[in-house]
């Protein structure tokens, strides 16, 4: 067990008051391999420990920055199992396909995903604040040579030429962790294609690396609307006085901001973590969005929650919580079938003239149909 004062000196360790909050710094001065991890271990971790860390970023890479390691209380908390490699995820059994969504299949040019008429999938980075471990583009992350100026631009060039699309989504990595001037550019380009109405960023940067967002970084953005963002906290840990700053400066600027949950054992699939997580995300004028069942991407199935737990949590948030507190809880269909909502069963018994229908606290109550 890790004392509170243990806690203390973990949750500083090695991190210089000054690089909190500049996040270029931040970002250079990253995690990357397990000597350096190891000064943010205890004394006593063992050498095997880091082999088999060292194993597993020879196949995905490991990046944390120090703001996000400073959130950290100890070893295998819910911040630590989010970030730093397990051995699990290249013992994987349970999931065994990269890309199981198949949006490699669905890209008619390289980093651009068609999987609806009227909306694309546009990835235009391939770095991130932080290497999340149950990254669904684990295929991709950290591997900058798979996104660059010519996949840009031969995205943009599609979005060109297809008038159906309206709405264009820019992921990755995080498109964040690109510098201002680059983001402007390929906001710009896009904004100038006359069928497109919305532009969305997902972006983990609030939660992962908040001095990302800057008053520059704002003012830009708001030439750019309407303009959305989603971004990605997983428990309550991670909203914290920077993250809170972040979210409320984009929303200052005019961004509505929504927050896409992943469901994952051993961090959030827990009821009252997810309720406490979510009234936080309010606090901070962050709306609940979705929370994702996890993608069976291999490398990450130690991180499955089954569905109907998740059910069992979407359950106990509706009618315990606001309703602005309640995000859809949805699936991403294997083999590129799209996302669809689930919800637990509240329709008991149906005939032609009533339903029998089950409230929040499990009454059940007739309802008349006419």
């Amino acid at each position: 067990m890790v004392t509170d004062t243990q806690s203390r000196k973990f949750h500083h360790r090695n991190i210089s008051s000054d690089l909190i909050h500049d996040w270029k710094s931040l970002v250079s001065s990253s995690i990357r391999n397990p000597e350096k991890l190891a000064s943010f271990f205890p004394p006593d971790t063992k050498r095997e420990d880091m082999r088999k860390i060292d194993e597993v970023i020879t196949r995905y890479p490991m990046q944390i920055n120090p703001y996000y390691m400073s959130l950290i209380k100890g070893p295998d908390d819910p911040v630590w199992k989010q970030a730093v490699p397990h051995i699990a995820e290249i013992t994987d059994f349970h999931a065994t396909d990269d890309d199981p969504l198949c949006e490699e299949d669905q890209s008619p040019v390289p980093n651009l995903v068609h999987r609806y008429p009227d909306r694309v999938l546009f990835l235009v980075s391939a770095r991130c604040a932080v290497y999340c471990r149950h990254c669904m583009r684990k295929r991709k992350v950290g591997h900058p040579a798979t996104i660059n100026s010519d996949t840009i631009e031969a995205g943009i060039a599609y979005i060109r030429e297809h008038e159906k699309i309206q709405d264009v989504l820019l992921s990755g990595g995080d498109p964040l962790m690109l510098e201002d001037e680059d983001i402007y550019k390929i906001l710009t380009e896009v904004r100038n294609i006359s069928h497109v109405e919305t532009i969305r960023i997902h972006t983990r940067t609030p939660c992962t690396l908040p001095q990302r967002i800057t008053p520059e970084l704002c003012r830009m953005l708001k030439k750019f609307h309407p303009l959305y963002v989603n971004t990605h906290f997983n428990h309550p840990a991670e909203i914290t006085t920077e993250s809170k700053r972040a979210c409320e400066m984009l929303a200052d600027s005019g961004i509505p901001t929504g927050c896409q949950t992943v469901l994952l054992k051993g961090v959030n699939d827990d009821a009252e973590v997810m309720i406490s997580l979510m009234k936080k995300l309010i606090s901070i004028r962050v709306r609940p969005y979705y929370i994702h069942q996890t993608d069976m991407v291999r490398g990450t199935g130690h991180f499955h929650v089954p569905v109907a737990e998740g059910l069992g949590i979407m359950q106990k948030l509706r009618g315990h919580v606001s309703g602005i507190c309640v995000p859809q809880f949805m699936i991403d269909l294997p083999g590129g079938g799209g996302k669809i909502p689930l919800l637990p069963e509240y329709i008991v018994e149906k005939s032609k003239k009533k339903w029998l229908i089950k409230n929040f606290e499990g009454e059940i109550f007739e309802y008349p149909l006419y």
